[in-house]
């Protein structure tokens, strides 16, 4: 397990090692996760190669989501291609984008798709997505003595709209029946800057809690005035666990890092489930990926399906003007779609199934190198 301090140290500048792919990626392994859900092991499509060759510097920006995944797959690379750094620093999917339009980045991290109206703002020319991991977003809280909530799509949203605005609301009560809970006034904490993870749960909350979320869904929502916002998902984490009779949303890894309590949520299925691994892997099992390679995992079927779990993306454009960004950025992506997926369950993220990890190595081929 990460520490939550890494996080603080952004934009992160570590030296990146890509070796020999090799004998790891020989051939087709793909589990089941006991959950509805498939996790890949090494494919039969996963190119090979000496990319201790790379050499220079790769930069990108965005996500603090993925983070941990991300700055877990450099820490696990250093020792194999020195010759080559790659740079991560967090900020946001709003951050990513906006940089990887105006070409300051090599590549975006984000949770988020790039609005039709924004496509034509990005200097490069035609983007590619390139899926790397999932996880859940947790509704984290902090009320004494609570140590079990459930909640359904409809109170969620109340709660998150600031219509239910005390602990002991029948809204709550109604999900928690023998819980006692305090009438003491709910603090709703999240995020303050353009962000995936919010996107993606209010995206959640306008498909599952209907008329009960008043808010609309973004990167970025007008949040009640009373509420609490915070800079990044380790943000959000930590003005959850400072703040008496808090609730926020946070991405697992950091959940988890900073030691939160998790409500459980009603799915599709009429379910309540906590957010696990397993959970999203399931979510991720029914979901449907378009030809670009998109998709979402929010509110899919499934009895053990986690969901609110989210997806996220590395950003590139098609066309590389430049060889050795090009040619870091193609190693970079392998490594991440390979090997780097046996890093995803040791920093508390799911690896892409099978087939979804497979379309996306293809996609590599795509990228245009001078």
């Amino acid at each position: 397990m990460r520490s939550s301090l890494r996080r603080a140290a952004v934009p992160v500048a570590v030296a990146l090692s890509l070796g020999l792919v090799g004998a790891g990626c020989s051939k087709s392994n793909t589990t089941s996760t006991g959950s509805g859900g498939s996790t890949p092991g090494t494919s039969a499509a996963t190119p090979t190669g000496d990319y201790s060759s790379l050499s220079g510097t790769l930069n990108g920006s965005g996500a603090t989501f993925p983070q941990p995944f991300y700055e877990e797959a450099i820490s696990q690379l250093k020792d194999l291609a020195p010759k080559l750094t790659v740079n991560y620093g967090g900020g946001g999917s709003g951050k990513g984008k906006q940089e990887l339009a105006d070409k300051v980045v090599d590549f975006a991290g984000s949770d988020s798709l790039v609005k039709e109206e924004d496509k034509a703002k990005y200097k490069g020319g035609t983007f590619l997505y390139f899926p790397t991991v999932a996880a859940p977003i947790t509704v984290s809280y902090n009320v004494s003595g609570v140590s079990k909530l459930q909640l359904t799509p409809s109170t969620l949203g109340k709660i998150f709209s600031g219509k239910v605005t005390t602990w002991n609301d029948p809204a709550i009560t109604a999900d928690n029946s023998g819980v006692t809970l305090p009438s003491a006034p709910i603090k709703v904490v999240h995020r303050s800057d353009g962000s995936g993870t919010t996107s993606n749960f209010t995206k959640y909350l306008k498909a599952a809690a209907g008329s009960d979320w008043t808010l609309d869904a973004g990167d970025t929502v007008n949040w009640p005035a009373d509420t609490q916002g915070a800079n990044g998902n380790a943000g959000v984490a930590q003005g959850i666990k400072g703040t008496a009779n808090s609730i926020g949303y946070v991405d697992y890894s950091d959940a988890k890092a900073t030691g939160l309590t998790f409500a459980s949520i009603k799915n599709k299925d009429g379910q309540f489930v906590a957010p696990t691994l397993e959970g999203a892997s399931a979510a991720l099992a029914n979901a449907e990926v378009k030809d670009d390679l998109t998709y979402s995992a929010l509110n899919t079927a499934g009895a053990q399906a986690y969901p609110i779990t989210a997806g996220t993306y590395i950003i590139v454009y098609e066309k590389q003007t430049d060889a050795t960004v090009g040619k870091n950025v193609k190693g970079w992506l392998t490594y991440l779609l390979t090997d780097g997926q046996a890093q995803a369950a040791s920093v508390d993220f799911a690896k892409l199934p099978g087939s979804m990890q497979a379309k996306a190595v293809a996609q590599i081929s795509k990228i245009q190198v001078p």
